[in-house]
């Protein structure tokens, strides 16, 4: 569709997606995936994946690539624009949402798999006799990743309003118990 202006980075939308980028790698997520994440979260409509190759200089195979593992995050979906047979992409506009993805997923990847070996370990160390320091530290790991998972499943539960109102109220109970005083409005 020639009739679509093309997307312009401006120095906002660069900086975004530069840094986006840069937090992604520290994260363990290819820079190149947050990059395409960070621009589709900003863009003003859905992008093709050619636009989004030469809106950030990628290789076109890239950002089939990098498109395929945002989906399998839930972080973008697929759209249709009319009279284009090209497949688009946008970002999930609510952060609440996003970033309820992002930790549903790291959850999955990172802690599920820990929790399962923290616990056949400790099963392990308790059969074969291992020395007590040795049960002790990991059951009280075993401990600390059950209650990350308690947390997470209760926390998930809730509502998008309740979750903001019990972060909102966490973040002024932790003032008041360290003595800061909040200068927000």
């Amino acid at each position: 569709m020639d009739d679509i202006e093309p997307l312009r980075l401006t120095p906002a939308i660069k900086t975004f997606v530069l840094h986006w980028g840069e937090m992604g790698s520290r994260w363990g997520i290819s820079r190149t995936v947050a990059q395409i994440h960070a621009l589709l979260y900003l863009a003003p409509r859905p992008l093709n994946a050619e636009e989004i190759a030469e809106t950030l200089s990628l290789a076109r195979s890239t950002v089939s690539t990098s498109l395929r593992e945002l989906q399998s995050w839930g972080l973008i979906r697929l759209v249709h624009v009319l009279g284009d047979r090209r497949d688009h992409f946008e970002g999930i506009d609510d952060v609440w949402e996003m970033f309820r993805k992002i930790v549903a997923e790291r959850k999955k990847r990172e802690v599920d798999p820990t929790l399962e070996i923290l616990k056949e370990t400790q099963r392990l160390s308790l059969e074969n006799g291992a020395p007590p320091e040795v049960t002790g530290k990991l059951q009280s790991m075993l401990d600390f990743f059950e209650a990350i998972d308690t947390f997470y499943d209760r926390a998930n539960r809730l509502s998008t309003s309740n979750l903001r109102s019990i972060m909102k109220a966490g973040g002024d109970l932790g003032a008041r118990l360290f003595g800061e005083t909040d200068s927000r409005p």
